[in-house]
């Protein structure tokens, strides 16, 4: 009996210190970015912050071998866990159909993120390979990937992921519960079903605190766009618990192909 009340305190020391860990990471971010201002932005000056360089993958080949149209109606957050390339080595990669998998033998996303860039590599009209093969992860979602290699600023590319985000939201008419980690979409045939991805806004794999965060931040950009132009959004109210599955009606919103503040030739 002793034997186990020592464990039991073990254990639950060291769910404490997780969660004070987890919670400490979250702050240290939130103090090296500071809060998300309160002043209103426009769509195109968000836009402009983003710094969006359009690099797409051929149309016809790798990624985009075959037509495969989309309306976006949730936006996946994953990491590349690659320690090495920058946003703009992962889009030489796609673009050279060096990256294999997916149904259709080749990975591809919308958009990869990091400090001081987005590189777009598909446009949101087009179905990605990057959440759950032919499941309604890769069916109805925008992929965004966050970098992590050595001298990018992780705390500065999770807010401009959060950035963009929003910037989706606001333009697809996507509401906040639909944006979602990879961990959201299960992969059959794999176990864990349910990838640790994002893996550093996660806690043991799930959505927890950490994650709360980050919507928050992503939530607090839209605020910004929204309090600027009302008027173009039309009321999403009755969209808050679509479920994006199979049959469910799509959503309006435009094409971000020409989401671009300038071209990689």
């Amino acid at each position: 009996m002793r034997r186990l009340f020592h464990v039991l305190v073990l254990l639950g020391s060291l769910l404490l210190l997780h969660a004070c860990a987890s919670t400490m990471r979250s702050k240290n971010w939130e103090s090296a970015l500071g809060p998300v201002p309160h002043s209103k932005i426009s769509p195109e000056d968000l836009q402009q912050k983003l710094k969006i360089t359009q690099a797409f993958i051929p149309s016809g080949r790798y990624g985009r071998i075959s037509n495969r149209p989309m309306v976006p109606q949730y936006i996946t957050i994953h990491s590349t866990q690659n320690y090495t390339g920058d946003a703009f080595a992962h889009a030489k990669a796609l673009r050279n159909g060096a990256l294999r998998g997916g149904v259709i033998g080749y990975l591809c996303w919308h958009f990869t993120v990091q400090d001081n860039a987005v590189v777009q590599h598909i446009p949101t009209s087009e179905r990605g390979e990057h959440a759950d093969f032919n499941g309604p992860g890769n069916r109805y979602s925008i992929g965004i990937e966050m970098c992590e290699h050595k001298r990018n600023d992780l705390a500065r590319t999770i807010d401009r992921t959060a950035m963009l985000a929003a910037s989706l939201m606001y333009h697809h008419h996507i509401p906040i519960s639909h944006v979602v980690p990879h961990y959201h979409w299960p992969r059959k045939g794999y176990n864990p079903p349910n990838k640790n991805c994002p893996h550093f806004l996660l806690e043991d794999g799930k959505p927890g605190r950490t994650w709360a965060w980050f919507l928050s931040r992503v939530q607090a950009h839209y605020k910004r766009i929204e309090q600027q132009a009302p008027a173009a959004r039309p009321d999403n109210s009755n969209l808050a618990n679509a479920p994006g599955l199979p049959g469910a009606p799509p959503l309006p919103g435009p094409v971000f192909a020409s989401y671009v503040a300038r071209k990689e030739d």
